[in-house]
């Protein structure tokens, strides 16, 4: 089947029902037709299979993939033009014949804690009952914190935040960059610094999917692509590649730009956060794949590759 690859009046881009989704998907459609008056951009909702499993961790049900995977599948059979993920959702391997185009400038990608008491993290009580679906927070967090009782969190921002004030929980963890988006920034608590809870790698990121031979699409998202925002994504993304990592591991990444230097801080921990691994390098902006592949190197070299193995059931 060809597939349009030339100049067209309408693009369809697909996006999650999520409240969230939809946001950023309206925000990014706006932008298209501020670049391309000429364009047209519809909407298409595409139900996931992580949209559609609420009640398990991802971590058990495989994670990386499960919130693009029909998303996908929609853009291989010409059924949508483009679409708008959350770049830490976004798999390291794409299928062939797609590509991230475009990856806007970033929103604010720290994490951000809500208590119901408006408690900061260090001033939760003794064995507070902390929510969250990831497990790179929860290694973090019991790394800093022994005594919390880490607990499952899913569903949509708003469905978490419903969760948090009924008193299911004394805290949760997003992040901030949903919140932001969503002009819900008023019930975060605190922000909490990378040193405590590093960011998963792209948080805070879009990434807009295409097809790699729709020379349209892509001349018009060029237009909209932030390159600082890109060269530090690539190097959190190389990291998670060479560590092959998915959500069944507490691995966290986050790159800052600064004068024409990269520097990169990950880490890799147990799930119980007991082993705790962290580095960081730097180097020029446009050696940014290869220095997160050098970090991830250096973790696995430091204990990272035991642990790793621990977590497979390789070791």
């Amino acid at each position: 089947m060809s597939l349009p690859t030339g100049p067209r009046p309408t693009l369809v881009l697909g996006t999650r029902g999520s409240r969230l989704a939809l946001q950023q998907s309206e925000w990014f459609q706006r932008r298209v037709e501020d670049v391309a008056p000429e364009v047209r951009v519809t909407l298409r909702r595409i139900q996931t299979s992580g949209d559609k499993i609420v009640d398990v961790p991802l971590a058990k049900i495989g994670g990386k993939g499960l919130f693009v995977k029909e998303i996908e599948e929609a853009l291989l059979a010409g059924e949508i033009d483009l679409a708008v993920h959350s770049m830490k959702d976004v798999p390291t391997q794409l299928p062939d014949g797609l590509e991230i185009l475009c990856v806007p400038a970033r929103e604010d990608a720290r994490d951000a804690l809500i208590s119901r008491d408006r408690r900061p993290f260090k001033a939760l009580p003794q064995g507070a009952r902390v929510g969250t679906s990831s497990l790179r927070r929860q290694a973090q967090f019991l790394n800093a914190r022994a005594d919390l009782r880490i607990e499952m969190l899913r569903g949509n921002l708003d469905t978490r935040l419903k969760k948090l004030k009924e008193g299911q929980f004394d805290a949760i963890v997003l992040a901030a960059a949903g919140l932001r988006r969503l002009a819900w920034d008023q019930e975060i608590t605190e922000y909490l610094d990378p040193h405590l809870s590093l960011p998963a790698i792209g948080q805070g990121a879009l990434g807009i999917e295409g097809r790699s031979e729709d020379r349209f699409v892509r001349s018009v998202l060029d237009r909209l692509n932030d390159a600082t925002t890109q060269t530090a994504v690539t190097a959190e993304r190389a990291l998670l590649h060479r560590l092959e990592g998915g959500c069944q591991v507490p691995i966290a990444a986050y790159a800052t730009l600064s004068s024409g230097q990269v520097m990169l801080e990950g880490l890799v921990a147990s799930v119980d956060g007991k082993t705790l691994i962290r580095d960081r390098v730097q180097g020029p902006e446009r050696e940014a794949h290869a220095l997160g592949v050098q970090l991830a190197e250096r973790l696995l070299a430091r204990g990272g590759d035991k642990i790793l193995r621990e977590i497979y059931g390789t070791a």
